[in-house]
């Protein structure tokens, strides 16, 4: 069993890196045009926030290595955006993701990490950590609701990548078997569920990979689109 749980995690950690790495097209653009323009960074700031405490949880728990190598990879990678978005973003832009980044990345992280050290032992502690975990990771997966609910009133998957959507069923696929081997609820609920969304977008890409919206509601949702990209993108645990 331990052979099986080691190997499911390898393969994990490169479902993992691949999902991270898919935001790379949207940086990129960034970085060339010197602008955020309209995207958010607030995704990335809260998938930080989840990452860094995944790999907290991971280091503290007994035997969860590789899932502290595939959380602790994701956050570096979502530090990265995090920063290049606070050095092309407007002045006024970038304050306001500054003093999010402190609250959220620094702050919240910080004061979950003194309770669950100083007023909490054994078990109890990691509890504790993992069903904050848990909750951060459930609340994040309402942006790819968001995208369905986008590619049902188009008809069409033009504003939900194919990518993404292929990751977060496969990630959410294999975590959710390595939770199952691992007993591990708090890893497995919210892996669980993003692997049933993965699953329903996959299922929307075969009923709507052919059609194109009408040019109406096209333009209607035209600026929503920029954000959805960067939004979809915060699911990894």
């Amino acid at each position: 069993m331990a052979t099986l749980k080691f190997i499911v995690g390898v393969i994990g950690n490169i479902i993992s890196f691949s999902l991270m790495l898919s935001p790379t097209k949207t940086f990129y653009r960034i970085v060339k045009h010197r602008s955020t323009e309209n995207f958010e960074a607030l995704p990335y700031v809260c998938a930080l926030l989840g990452l860094s405490l995944w790999s907290y949880y991971a280091v503290s728990k007994t035997g969860e290595f590789l899932l502290a190598t595939s959380n602790g990879i994701a956050a570096i990678i979502s530090l990265v955006y995090v920063v290049l978005f606070l050095i092309y973003a407007p002045p006024e832009i970038r304050t306001k993701t500054a003093i999010l980044v402190g609250i959220l990345n620094v702050g919240f992280p910080a004061a979950v990490i003194l309770v669950t050290r100083l007023m909490m032992h054994g078990d109890i502690s990691i509890d504790v950590l993992g069903f904050v975990c848990a909750a951060l990771s459930v609340l994040m997966y309402g942006a790819p609701l968001v995208a369905m609910k986008r590619v049902v009133t188009t008809k069409s998957v033009e504003y939900m990548p194919f990518l993404l959507s292929l990751f977060l069923f496969l990630n959410g696929g294999i975590w959710t078997t390595y939770a199952i081997i691992g007993m591990d609820y708090f890893l497995g609920v919210p892996n669980g569920m993003g692997f049933i969304l993965g699953t329903a977008q996959m299922v929307l890409y075969a009923m709507y990979w052919k059609s194109k919206p009408s040019q109406n509601i096209s333009d209607e949702l035209d600026d929503e689109c920029q954000h959805m990209h960067l939004i979809s993108e915060s699911s990894v645990d």
